[in-house]
């Protein structure tokens, strides 16, 4: 009975937010949860950006529409999938997830909502609930389940303690420094490799 919780963003799939910043050439769109702890603070900064700009929800859908996986993601998850349970835990938004979703093979997301006014622009968000990761860790390890959970933020650090074994993948040296207690990879395949000892040593 185990269940392993990865984040989206740049551990399966680049950050979207990036990508969009790339795509419009403004900057500030790049700052993500690796730069800023704070998600409300970040995402009014981002709604209020998008405003300012003139742009809206399908702005940001039609560069998700040409984004892939990284390399290796999709044979990842579905070797994952053969021996685990898998969920994935974002706090990215329904309202962006679907195409990516549909190219790793659809796996469970638990993630979050926006509020888009009759005219396409992103007014307002709402979240699944607060610090809806480690929330649903806990959930979890209260079901019987051991949880293995990896990520790469700020905003994963709470999944990553909360569960029985939590790894780093792909993570910023400024975020490793202050957690030094996650075993960090650069590789999917390195990743597998902890979890699978992870997951043996949890069974022993």
């Amino acid at each position: 009975m185990q269940v392993v919780c990865l984040d989206l963003e740049g551990v399966l799939v680049p950050e979207i937010w990036i990508e969009f910043s790339k795509r419009t050439g403004i900057a500030e769109f790049s700052r993500t949860t690796r730069d800023e702890p704070d998600y409300d603070k970040l995402m009014r900064f981002r709604i209020d950006l998008l405003a300012q700009h003139g742009l809206k929800l399908a702005d940001i859908q039609a560069v998700i529409a040409g984004m892939a996986p990284l390399e290796g993601a999709r044979e990842f998850l579905d070797s994952l999938r053969l021996s685990y349970q898998v969920i994935i835990l974002s706090d990215t938004f329904y309202e962006f997830a679907d195409p990516l979703m549909a190219q790793l093979g659809r796996p469970t997301l638990f993630c979050h909502k926006l509020l888009v006014d009759d005219e396409g622009f992103v007014r307002d968000y709402r979240l699944r609930q607060p610090d809806q990761k480690r929330k649903a860790v806990e959930a979890l390890k209260g079901l019987n389940f051991q949880v293995i959970a990896a990520g790469d933020s700020y905003n994963d650090t709470g999944m990553l303690s909360a569960a029985h074994a939590g790894f780093f993948i792909h993570p910023p040296a400024s975020i490793t420094q202050q957690f030094p207690q996650f075993a960090v990879h650069h590789s999917l395949v390195d990743l597998r490799a902890s979890i699978d000892v992870a997951a043996a040593r949890l069974l022993a």
